[in-house]
């Protein structure tokens, strides 16, 4: 709950009293689990180390960790404390590994870092999963640094459990801007299409992700959360590593980001976080998802390159 006043236009999501309360009750603790129909659907309120020995073998299709990063950081009541590397190498491999038996043969698992994480977190991945690929996606925030190159990236692993895996490469195509119409003899487009609003080709998605816009204040997904991901970064990686009705763990779930977008895109989700506060936030957004399935960026099948102009279709229907 935050009692600062916003501006007018600020969008970012907030709690009164009587939400908190309500959003309270939903929340769940893993006592008496019988089954993983009981996890389903769900916001653990737990500290992710009591809530792994609770969790059942086998269930997940997708793991997608966005841990906090070696950087000295507060997160709601928690504070993170930066590590030696080979330190913070051993942290994440003390919950990473007891979440492998979590996950189906088939699963994909994607983990989020940063340059000085990225080493780390790839040492400790290796040992347990097939190294698929690095994504790396730009962030339009960052500080300006005079004495080094700002630091507007980061990176996510994407490795697998075995060779048998989901990647649905049609369903994270990217719409993008011609700025080169080249056509055939007959004058023809080749391979790309004509619009009332521009000239546009569908491309294959790569492992370098300039088209996403990092959550802030006049964006209807925001919250107060320090490092909120996208959600149409989440949207990419549960489109691409799954399918309906397919199960997706987050342990470090924030304000719920990716149990949103699990939830608007048609999969299961579960997700767990420490701070109460965080999960109210995730239980409200889950709540505003039931009528509001946009993703902003994601329209008509396809992901659009970003400042498009007018072709958000979910925008359209709405003026």
């Amino acid at each position: 709950m935050n009692s600062t006043k916003r501006a007018p236009r600020n969008r970012t999501i907030d709690l009164c009293r009587e939400e908190r309360t309500r959003f309270e009750g939903k929340l769940q603790r893993l006592a008496g689990l019988q089954s993983v129909m009981d996890l389903l659907d769900k916001t653990i309120c737990m500290d992710l180390y009591n809530a792994l020995p609770l969790l059942p073998d086998h269930f997940v299709d997708l793991l997608i960790i966005d841990p906090p990063y070696n950087l000295n950081k507060i997160f709601g009541a928690k504070k993170f404390k930066k590590m030696k590397d080979e330190d913070y190498g051993a942290w994440v491999d003390s919950w990473l590994g007891p979440l492998v038996r979590t996950l189906k043969e088939t699963a994909s698992v994607y983990i989020c870092c940063d340059w000085r994480s990225s080493a780390a977190v790839e040492g400790v991945a290796k040992k347990y999963f097939k190294m698929r690929n690095r994504i790396t996606w730009e962030r339009e925030k960052g500080r300006g640094a005079k004495s080094n190159w700002k630091n507007s990236a980061e990176d996510i692993w994407f490795c697998t459990m075995s060779g048998d895996y989901a990647f649905n490469v049609d369903a994270v195509k990217q719409k993008r801007r011609v700025l080169a119409p080249y056509t055939d003899k007959d004058g023809e487009p080749k391979d790309w299409v004509k619009g009332k609003e521009g000239d546009f080709r569908l491309t294959h998605p790569s492992n370098l992700w300039t088209d996403i816009t990092a959550p802030f204040w006049s964006m209807p997904e925001n919250t107060d959360h320090p490092t909120q991901k996208p959600e149409k970064l989440l949207a990419k990686i549960i489109l691409a590593s799954s399918g309906k009705g397919d199960v997706v763990l987050d342990p470090f779930a924030g304000t719920g980001t990716t149990s949103v977008v699990a939830k608007k895109l048609g999969r299961r989700y579960v997700g767990i976080e420490i701070d109460e506060t965080y999960c109210c936030w995730a239980e409200k957004r889950l709540a505003l998802a039931e009528t509001d399935k946009t993703i902003q960026g994601y329209s008509e099948g396809v992901f659009w390159e970003r400042n498009s102009g007018g072709l958000n279709a979910a925008k359209r229907k709405k003026e």
